[in-house]
């Protein structure tokens, strides 16, 4: 299995973190999302993950790397 790992802008509540979930939870080849609200870290867990285009996903979502 394979991991990405992000720092992201404006993770500020509960809404923030569910609709990164579902922005990327979403994709194909991702298994788990996990956000931790307080520092803004994104973890992507799957197989053939594309960094550029999770990022790309993000900065669409509103929750651009850091």
């Amino acid at each position: 299995m394979q991991q990405e790992q992000f720092t992201v802008k404006n993770v500020k509540c509960g809404g923030c973190v569910s609709n990164i979930q579902k922005g990327l939870g979403s994709q194909p080849g991702v298994n788990a999302v996990e956000v931790e609200q307080a520092s803004g870290k994104v973890t992507v867990s799957g197989e053939q993950l594309q960094r550029a285009q999770l990022s790309q996903i993000l900065s669409q979502l509103g929750y651009p790397e850091a």
